[in-house]
């Protein structure tokens, strides 16, 4: 925006019934590219072509357009959604710059009057916004909750798993630390971005970690993987404590925690093995979909 570059954010700003996309979804359409996506097929279409319509109509910045699934465009979904589509420009950047300061859950709201749309940000809702039945003519607020910041996922190995798990979480919503000792630096893994410590350094690591991190265990060293658990369990606010290994390597790393000192209460929080249950392959690949699978759910039941 600050180049002069316009675009066209296109939100399901509305949702009913069964839909491709969650409240919330967006994409961004240029002329001649887009990113993000709101459901492909014909919805994604109909976003489009709105979108790059209103980017021809420099006095029109927003239109609202319910699309029934089924009876519109076809879709065997048959939910309701609605679409906000607004033109972003150099006039946006009144809330765009306060938007992208706040490090905090916040509230993005659009008021509705005499036609035209404004924008505001905010604390978080609820701030009175209008729900997916209120009619299109009769829309006065749009206002969701974001929230900037990512769930933290420590990760600590650069072995086939630990790369795996990189390349798996790469494109999710995380924010990704990867730590791993020189010893765990396999030579396959040329390129690889981890970052090299000491294994004290990692430790550290753990202890200098925020509070509500995810950590994801996966060495070269089963001394070295204990080390890391122990100093997780005994700082006891994460949010997710995941060791790679077999029940047998839970049972022996418990009954070594419990002479630390280490209580039940804390060893039941222990992840060993990780991932979703019942999936036998030990593919790094699979076992990395596996641990993305459950830090999705995990996270998605927390913000819900």
């Amino acid at each position: 925006m600050r180049r002069g570059e316009a675009l066209a954010m296109v939100s399901i700003v509305g949702a009913q019934g069964s839909t491709p996309r969650e409240l919330g979804a967006r994409m961004l359409v240029w002329p001649d590219r887009f990113t993000g996506t709101i459901g492909g097929g014909s919805l994604e279409r109909q976003g489009l072509d709105q979108a790059r319509r209103l980017l021809t109509h420099h006095d029109r910045r927003h239109a609202l357009q319910d699309c029934p699934l089924g009876p519109l465009l076809g879709q065997c979904c048959g939910g309701h959604v609605r679409l906000l589509v607004e033109r972003v420009d150099a006039q946006s950047l009144g809330w765009l710059e306060p938007a992208a300061a706040v490090r905090t859950a916040f509230a993005l709201t659009a008021k509705f009057e005499a036609g035209r749309m404004r924008r505001r940000v905010g604390g978080p809702g609820p701030h009175g916004s209008d729900g997916p039945r209120t009619p299109i003519a009769e829309v006065r607020c749009l206002s969701e909750t974001i929230r900037p910041a990512l769930p933290r996922l420590v990760i600590f190995g650069a072995g086939h798993v630990a790369q795996a798990v990189a390349r798996a979480f790469q494109p999710l919503p995380f924010h990704l630390d990867w730590l791993a000792s020189r010893e765990d630096l396999r030579p396959e893994a040329s390129g690889a971005s981890a970052d090299i410590l000491t294994e004290d350094d990692l430790e550290d690591a753990v202890d200098a970690a925020p509070a509500d991190t995810l950590f994801a265990i996966f060495t070269h060293s089963h001394d070295l993987d204990y080390r890391l658990t122990r100093a997780a369990m005994r700082r006891g606010d994460f949010r997710y404590l995941g060791l790679i290994g077999s029940q047998t390597k839970r049972a022996r790393f418990e009954r070594r925690l419990r002479d630390d000192g280490i209580a039940e209460a804390a060893l039941a929080r222990l992840t060993c093995p990780i991932g979703i249950a019942g999936l036998k392959s030990k593919a790094p690949a699979v076992i990395a979909v596996s641990l993305a699978a459950e830090l999705l759910k995990l996270t998605e039941d927390g913000a819900a």
